[in-house]
């Protein structure tokens, strides 16, 4: 089992599990696996920790004998972006996302701006763990260089606007934008007005890692304080970000927050409209996107969570990969990007003359919910969830009509209903996520896989730290 690296890249608790000895040793490890020659760059988000570690990641790449590329400070999409458009050999983004802000994180990127694999990861973990540090380290004549790429940010911004911007758009489009304090502050609000999109409203738009304006993960709690504000502005849209931007969640004034479902099977239907091919999703992913790409004519197929990537490696020419929050449009490049997402987002909008709630009326809907009950370290969560996999799978595949284990367990029954019960890859929690046909059906589903992990960590004298909820019964939607 991986020692660092989880769902995505690395990320914890600063001074706990990610250090400054760390971002170090993973520059070192980076240079020692790619070879020690060519570039490597290295962004970072506002959290207040983030320089640091960053300067020390260039420190691991310098002193492994490859040239450090400094991008700064900027969204996660754009360093995965700047690694092929500078011809580097590989990227270190030091960003813990949505996590709070006492927390940092590492991800790294291969030569064409795609996350690293697991197997990629686990060369890495060896290297960090088992490397002989004076074989890693170049001799005095051969370390590298520190080299400034603040540019890759302008380049960014350049080659979105001119892929997605509308000539002559069908609708006066106007939208909110929070991002969270995060990376994307100067830098969605800009794209969209430069798109076509008639009026952009910014909420928490400045860089502040202490996130005060909201938690960084763009939940339906988090951002709902805002969509009153929104609604008064006579806005379409809410779109907010996370802290690196890599995420994008959707409120509608009228609507409320916007099932991430729908979000992706709308993203389907515009890709699937003009040619068939594969749609790319998460394991949590529900019956809406299914529903559309079979509609289609689109073939659907299932990655695990953080691992969309993956896929793309093992299935040529994928038209999108996405799981809930997160957007790969491998047309535009190999990486998570939750501005491309806003962007597209904007693009279809524009170009159909339909508002956002118009869009998504078009789409299917059937109850969903998605629980996060909290742990209060992940040494508990690695304790509690082998138990609750036995339990759940003792007593909730009993009628199943097909079980999935790619990650945690997904089971589907015949009624169209489904499960998935797993461990959190970033945070110390275990998430619950179900759907089903009716309302009645759903809310039994989750009350007793609830009761499944309260029984587990009761048996293990394990204390849960709370539980986060949200059901969409589409009450919203049926009223508007």
């Amino acid at each position: 089992m991986p020692r660092l690296f989880g769902t995505a890249g690395i990320r914890g608790r600063y001074l706990e599990k990610v250090t400054p000895e760390l971002a170090y040793r993973l520059g070192l490890s980076v240079a020692a696996y790619v070879g020690h020659e060519g570039t490597a760059n290295v962004g970072y988000d506002i959290r207040t920790t983030s320089p640091l570690l960053a300067q020390l990641v260039a420190a691991g790449l310098m002193a492994g004998g490859l040239d450090a590329i400094d991008v700064g400070l900027v969204p996660t999409p754009v360093l995965a972006y700047s690694v092929p458009k500078m011809k580097s050999r590989a990227g270190v983004m030091v960003t813990a996302s949505h996590n709070p802000p006492p927390d940092n994180g590492l991800k790294v990127f291969d030569s064409s701006g795609m996350e690293y694999t697991i197997s990629m990861e686990q060369d890495l973990e060896n290297l960090i763990f088992n490397g002989d540090l004076k074989k890693l380290h170049a001799p005095w004549d051969d370390v590298g260089r520190l080299v400034e790429g603040h540019e890759a940010l302008e380049d960014y911004i350049f080659d979105l606007i001119e892929r997605m911007r509308v000539p002559h758009p069908r609708i006066d489009l106007r939208l909110a934008v929070d991002c969270a304090n995060g990376t994307a502050s100067n830098v969605t609000p800009r794209v969209l007005r430069e798109i076509g999109v008639r009026q952009v409203v910014s909420f928490n738009c400045h860089h502040d890692g202490f996130f005060p304006g909201r938690h960084p993960e763009p939940r339906p709690d988090t951002i709902q304080p805002y969509l009153g504000a929104a609604a008064s502005l006579n806005v379409h849209g809410l779109l907010a970000h996370d802290g690196d931007a890599d995420r994008l969640a959707i409120a509608v004034p009228g609507m409320g927050f916007v099932k991430q479902d729908l979000v992706i099977a709308l993203f389907a239907w515009w890709k699937l409209r003009d040619k068939r091919g594969t749609i790319v999703v998460s394991v949590d992913v529900g019956i809406e996107v299914e529903e559309i790409v079979e509609k289609m004519g689109g073939r659907l197929v299932r990655s695990k969570l953080g691992k969309l990537h993956e896929k793309l490696k093992e299935i040529p020419g994928v038209l999108l990969a996405a799981e809930p929050w997160k957007l790969i449009d491998p047309s535009w490049g190999p990486w998570v990007d939750g501005i491309y997402e806003a962007a597209l987002l904007a693009r279809i909008s524009l170009e159909e003359g339909e508002t956002l709630q118009g869009l998504i009326y078009r789409l299917p809907f059937y109850p969903s919910a998605r629980i996060n009950i909290k742990l209060s370290k992940d040494e508990e969560k690695l304790k509690l969830y082998p138990l609750l996999e036995e339990r759940v799978k003792a007593v909730l595949t009993k009628d199943a009509q097909d079980i999935l284990e790619i990650d945690g367990i997904r089971i589907s029954y015949k009624d169209s209903s489904w499960i998935l019960v797993r461990a959190s890859g970033t945070e110390p929690k275990i998430r619950i996520y179900a759907q089903a046909l009716s309302k009645r059906r759903l809310l039994e589903l989750i009350s007793r896989a609830k009761q499944l992990v309260y029984e587990a960590a009761s048996g293990l004298g394990i204390q849960l730290q709370g539980v986060e909820e949200h059901i969409d019964l589409g009450d919203s939607r049926r009223s508007s």
